[in-house]
Order: structure tokens, then C-alpha cells, then sequence
């Protein structure tokens, strides 16, 4: 008996080989453009990029700038445990890995298992410091080189200088760069004495209304780390984001802008207190010193964004169309988790809304949060096209665990993740499979395209 439903199934299985055929062109072209760019690169070890069966070493990935590799984390930052921290030394004994068991379920994407291997080893570490001092050095410094440098993470006590002048808030020319930094710091307690520094009689109703929420959502600014308790450190906040609410009124104080403040205040502390974060006292920090860093961090939060000014504009229309694109980003990626998704009712907005605003500060342990920064800051004006691709590349992480919920547990499992464990090593995954995926997607639009 014939099956009258065969010249449709035909037709399908040759849509689907197609489909394979066309993927598989993708990926080898992708690959090809990759190895081009590392061509006549000098990369300790083998270069190799691989699908499926093989394990893909993000380590020899490079970035969109160039020549970034994610195994150059310096000492300071890798780490071998979860529970160590950035002040805790390496151990680099042994070959430690990590793979996700849940990990991006794209059959029709790059490699299925991502492992990477014992990161920054002796010589690479030392060879990459010696390129920071060098690159520091110069009279006039080349910030393309210092963000392709950044971009694999910067070492911890070079981090305050380097994100200065990756913000340009620093000037390149170092014979003018403490000169500029003075004036600057002098400029930011004369609009404190301006704006902040008076009685309520002066503000108008809208001013006091934004100061009272600024002051009620200081004490909630990353609650579980102790440091952001200390009554000093609330004071700082509601003064640089005050300030920069009041010179910035097409926006004014948007609840998340907190947040973002944060990085900023740990790394720039970190010239003058030493030890864990959750061991800082206000009370060892000179009054003057405390203005110096407040300083930095209102004009490095005002240089941030500046390049994403209408994320904090009335109905943030910027990270509105950010998370259409990552709707659709993720759609191309892995079609059965998105598919999964939209049939069960998930809208995009409902979780990812967040992780724009607050840049992943509130989804990752917070002693994370300044190696992200660290590429996100590298990546200057390119940045929110680029969150798109660590987003996708964050949230296909739990791929199968997803699959498997209905609407009212993926709303409680996205806003809960499972990252109080995560430590450098998967930080680093998400960042080099979001790189893999920018090559892919990111100068053919048209993939995108639903």
C-alpha cells in the first residue's frame, strides 16, 4: 500500500539534510575566518577548532579585537576552586577542567561539550604582565593594544589603571594624565557641593523624590556582600549616583544604575585596602582618599553610559531592542530551547530585561563581576551589540535543564540561577562560546533573520 504522506516525509528529510549541509558550510567558513585570523599568530600550543565529538579549547579563541586569548587570565584571577577568591594564590599543579553537564544543546552549533584546560601557566602569565608594563609605559599609549590585552582579563593590580584609560577617563598621553585626573576629581566635589550638599529647601519635589528611592535602593546594592553594608560605602553610592542622576536629567536615576556602580567602587578601593573585599573597613581609608575613588567611579560610570544612553531613557527602548535580539540570536543558536520556550509562554523580557539593565552584576557571584568587566570594558562602543552574544551564550548554558520545565518553573529557575559555585573557568566558557557565535552571526545579519 502506498503511504500517501511518503512524498511529504521526502520532502522533509531533504529540507533537514539541506538544513545539515547548509550548517555544516557555515561552521567551515567560520572556521576557515578564525584560522585566517590566527594566522601568523605565535599561540603556546595547538590551535584546533572543533564540533561535536571533539572538545572545543576556547583558550585559542580570539576575540572580535584581536589578538585576545581567554587562557591568559593573569594569577590573580584564575581559579582552581569555587571558593577562591581574587587575593588567594593559584595552584599550578595538576591539569584541572570544566564541562558543563547542561550544557548548550545545539546539534546544529559548534561543539556540544566545551572543556577548558588549567589556565595561565607560569610563562604566559609572566609574558602577558611584561605586555601590560610595556604597553603602560609608553609615552602615549595605544588603546586598540591595551583592549586587545584586556579583553582575556586584566591583572588585578593593574586593573584600576587600565579601566581608567580604557574608559577615557585617562588620558593616552601619560605626561597628562595626573594633572587630568586632579582637575576631574576637583570638578566632581564642586557638583557634590553643588547638587548634593544642600538642604532639601532648594531640591524640587522630583529631586527629593529621586534622592529618597536612590537612598532606599543603596542598603539592597548587592546585599550578600557585607562591605556594601558598611554605612560609609551607602553614603558614597547615594552621593556619585545623586550626581550623576541630577547632570544627567534626560534619564535621571534609573533603579539598576546602582548596580552598576559597584565595579567601579571595588576596583578603585583596591589601590588603598588589601585583603577580601568582605574584610574592607571604611574606617582604614583616609577621608580624601574615599573623595579621590568616589571621583573615579562617578566619571568612569558617566564614561560606561555614555555608550548606552537610551538603556536608561523613558521605556529603555535600548535594552528593549537588545532583548529582541537576543530573542532572535537564540532562536538561530538552538532552535528546540527557544521553540521550548515560546510554547511555553516565556517571554524574553520576563528574565533578560535584568541581566541588561544590571550587566549580570545580580546573576553571577560578585567576585566574578570585575573579570567580566574587564571585556566588557574592552569592548568600548561595540559593547551592547556584544552583550548580546554573552547573554545567548549565559543562558544556552542550562539548554537541557530548560527543555525540561514548564513556564512557572523556568521563571523560578531563571531568576535563581545556579551560578553561587561558578568560578573563572565557566565565566571564561561563556565568553569564548559567545565570541564563536559573534563570528558566526555578527557581520551576516541576515542569519539572524527570522
Amino acid at each position: 500500500m502506498i503511504n500517501p504522506r511518503g512524498g511529504e516525509e521526502d520532502r522533509i528529510r531533504e529540507t533537514a539534510s539541506s538544513s545539515s549541509s547548509n550548517l555544516d558550510f557555515r561552521f567551515s567558513q567560520t572556521l576557515r575566518n578564525i584560522q585566517g585570523l590566527l594566522k601568523g599568530r605565535s599561540f603556546p600550543g595547538k590551535v584546533s577548532i572543533t564540533r561535536c565529538s571533539d572538545p572545543l579549547d576556547p583558550s585559542f579563541l580570539p576575540s572580535p579585537l584581536g589578538d585576545r586569548r581567554f587562557s591568559d587570565s593573569d594569577a590573580s584571577q584564575v581559579r582552581q576552586t569555587d571558593t577562591l577568591t581574587e587575593d588567594k594564590p593559584q595552584n599550578r599543579s595538576g591539569s584541572n577542567t570544566v564541562s558543563f553537564s547542561d550544557h548548550t544543546n545545539t546539534s546544529n552549533m559548534g561543539s556540544q561539550n566545551i572543556s577548558i584546560p588549567n589556565m595561565g601557566a607560569r610563562a604566559t602569565d609572566s609574558a602577558r604582565l611584561m605586555k601590560f608594563a610595556k604597553e603602560l609605559s609608553e609615552p602615549t599609549l595605544a588603546i586598540e593594544k591595551l583592549r586587545e590585552l584586556a579583553w582575556s582579563g586584566v591583572p588585578q593590580y593593574l586593573r584600576p589603571t587600565v579601566w581608567r584609560l580604557l574608559l577615557g577617563y585617562a588620558p593616552s598621553n601619560s605626561d597628562r594624565r595626573e594633572a587630568v585626573l586632579r582637575r576631574k576629581r576637583e570638578e566632581y566635589l564642586d557638583c557634590v557641593a553643588l547638587h548634593y550638599d544642600i538642604p532639601d529647601t532648594e531640591r524640587t519635589e522630583e529631586e527629593i523624590n529621586m534622592l529618597r528611592q536612590i537612598s532606599l535602593d543603596c542598603p539592597r546594592t548587592v546585599p550578600d556582600v557585607s562591605f556594601f553594608q558598611q554605612e560609609e560605602v551607602q553614603k558614597s553610592l547615594e552621593r556619585i549616583l545623586y550626581t550623576w542622576a541630577i547632570r544627567h536629567p534626560a534619564s535621571g536615576y534609573v533603579q539598576g544604575i546602582n548596580d552598576l556602580a559597584t565595579p567601579f567602587l571595588v576596583v578603585f578601593l583596591s589601590e588603598y585596602l588589601e585583603g577580601y573585599v568582605e574584610t574592607w573597613s571604611m574606617t582604614d581609608l583616609p577621608p580624601e582618599k574615599m573623595l579621590d575613588v568616589e571621583a573615579d567611579c562617578y566619571w568612569c560610570l558617566t564614561k560606561l553610559l555614555d555608550g548606552m544612553q537610551d538603556h536608561y531613557t523613558f521605556a529603555q527602548p535600548g535594552i528593549q531592542r537588545l532583548v529582541f535580539k537576543l530573542k532572535e540570536l537564540v532562536g538561530r543558536i538552538d532552535e528546540p530551547c527557544s521553540k521550548h520556550m515560546e510554547d511555553q509562554g516565556l517571554e524574553f523580557l520576563q528574565f533578560a530585561f535584568r541581566w541588561f539593565n544590571c550587566l549580570l552584576i545580580r546573576e553571577i557571584p560578585f567576585d566574578l563581576v570585575t573579570r567580566l568587566w574587564d571585556t566588557y570594558l574592552a569592548e568600548g562602543d561595540a559593547l551592547p551589540d556584544f552583550l548580546v552574544y554573552i547573554y545567548a551564550s549565559f543562558l544556552l548554558t542550562w539548554s537541557d535543564t530548560l527543555q525540561k520545565l514548564d513556564f512557572q518553573e523556568m521563571v523560578m529557575f531563571l531568576q535563581h540561577l545556579p551560578t553561587h559555585n561558578w568560578n573563572h573557568l565557566q565565566l571564561e566558557t561563556v565568553l569564548s562560546r559567545a565570541y564563536m557565535w559573534y563570528t558566526m552571526f555578527n557581520d551576516s545579519p541576515r542569519h539572524l533573520a527570522c
